[in-house]
């Protein structure tokens, strides 16, 4: 590894030689005597070679002074102040690096987010007008400058692609640096930002009056030259990692009467024995060594409701993790929670899908169809025109206003919903009860349908027969969305 190292430490020392020997001696002190430091005399000159921003310490190219730099405030200098208060000067690469291993990240890839306060770039427009008003006619002169964002981000990338062994993209793993002043110190700038506009208005507007004795060179020296003296106290730096959001698809079958599909507390009391969310998610939040998870689902069912057949699509969307599960992983956990002792959920087609799993889902809810087998009871013996009179009807249009049930959570609608088919099947040895199989459209409420409803739902399997009806038992057999992991 060292030998490979050193043909690339003469490269860029070469290359750093190249650029000092460019650049005009007398403008670079002049820059030096105002306090700033190495990469940002680079920066000023529009330097665009990378490499030389990364160590130009390491080649002894120092500026006079130790001195905090006036333009950048330190933060091209490494230097800081902590949460602590604590001014430190430190590698940042190394910093970051070592607390991406802290933390346990997996990291194939990273993207930077760098926010640097809005004083420096005033600082930089300010010295660039005063340099182009002092060295404008000079051949050398370019009005360009490589911002300090730009500057701080060639200074640490490649040492950071270097320790963490991998190279920056447009990954899930982000690692955010923030550079912050006081308040007080960017009001300072903001005031006397706008005391050097109202002055310039103020002369432009003075029609007649002869110009004042001091030349536009003092002018944005003097305006320069507050901004430079305020680099009292170096930035405040915080930084952080986090990952964007992993989503894992699926399946779920729900063969208990006693499990909720999200974690279901009243009166700081469970209802239920489990949550479907809490199985699926709890088993894919250690692996993936995560902050919290959120469960989505296609809809969802009723505590008491059974979810069978192909199962309910859903999403777990993982916050920050620090693994990312490998399809070997993903297939295990999915085992693991099928073997569970309780067998009261089961999944199927675990997967890594990624956020486009919102719109799988999002592209099978318009056209949703739900199948469900319910076992009714009615209040008289059954007859052979019932079978056949519910066997003719197709697309049913039935008005449902919101169930008395959930009044207390959903707005006070009515809603029109198909039956698109149904057909009864008969119970040996009962002439009151039978089995409902039917195909609605999606967010039909089942149970109001078969009841009625003290008539919010019109019509029903109730005032269809003429007698009152009851669900026992209803199970939901099958959620056409074949676009979603089927």
């Amino acid at each position: 590894m060292e030998e490979q190292k050193e043909p690339e430490l003469v490269q860029v020392a070469a290359e750093l030689t190249e650029v000092v020997q460019s650049l005009p001696s007398d403008a670079v002190n002049h820059l030096f005597s105002l306090g700033l430091c190495v990469r940002c005399i680079f920066r000023v000159f529009g330097v665009q070679a990378t490499t030389v921003y990364a160590s130009p310490s390491l080649f002894g190219l120092q500026s006079p002074t130790d001195k905090l730099c006036t333009l950048c405030l330190g933060i091209l200098q490494f230097r800081f102040r902590n949460d602590d208060n604590t001014s430190i000067t430190d590698d940042v690469p190394l910093l970051i690096s070592d607390f991406v291993k802290r933390e346990g990240y997996h990291c194939d890839s990273f993207s930077l987010e760098v926010s640097i306060p809005q004083i420096i770039q005033h600082n930089d427009n300010s010295l660039r007008s005063y340099m182009k008003t002092k060295y404008g006619s000079q051949p050398w002169f370019q009005d360009t400058c490589i911002s300090a964002k730009e500057a701080f981000k060639f200074s640490i990338m490649h040492p950071l692609q270097n320790l963490l062994e991998c190279k920056s993209s447009t990954d899930s793993l982000r690692i955010r640096l923030t550079y912050s002043v006081s308040k007080e110190a960017e009001k300072s700038c903001s005031d006397n930002v706008d005391s050097c506009k109202r002055r310039k208005t103020d002369e432009c507007n003075l029609v007649g009056q002869k110009p004042s004795s001091s030349s536009p060179e003092n002018e944005s020296s003097d305006c320069c030259k507050f901004l430079l003296e305020m680099a009292n106290e170096p930035c405040h730096f915080t930084y952080l990692c986090y990952r964007a959001p992993l989503y894992f698809g699926g399946r779920y079958l729900k063969y208990s009467r006693n499990v909720s599909q999200s974690r279901w507390i009243i009166d700081d009391e469970r209802m239920g024995e489990a949550s479907v969310e809490e199985i699926i998610g709890g088993n894919i939040l250690p692996v993936c060594q995560a902050d919290s998870f959120k469960f989505h689902a296609a809809g969802r069912e009723d505590i008491d409701v059974r979810m069978l057949g192909l199962g309910r699509p859903f999403l777990v969307e993982v916050q920050n993790a620090r693994q990312v599960p490998s399809e070997q992983f993903v297939k295990d956990i999915e085992k693991k929670i099928n073997s569970m002792e309780n067998k009261l959920v089961r999944v199927k087609n675990l997967k890594l899908v990624g956020s486009h799993g919102w719109d799988l889902m999002r592209e099978g809810e318009a056209e949703k169809q739900k199948q469900y087998a319910a076992l009714v009871w009615i209040s008289r013996p059954l007859k052979d025109e019932d079978y056949q009179h519910v066997s003719s009807l197709k697309d049913l249009k039935v008005l449902q206003r919101t169930p008395i049930r959930v009044l207390h959570r959903r707005s006070p609608l009515e809603r029109e919903k198909i039956i698109h088919w149904m057909k009864m099947e008969t119970i040996a040895g009962s002439s009151q009860y039978f089995l409902l199989h039917l195909c609605t459209q999606a967010g039909t409420y089942i149970k109001e349908f078969v009841h009625g409803d003290l008539g919010r739902t019109h019509p029903s399997i109730g005032s269809m027969f003429g007698c009152r009806a009851e669900i026992l038992q209803l199970d939901v057999t099958d959620i056409k969305m074949e676009c979603f992991l089927t």
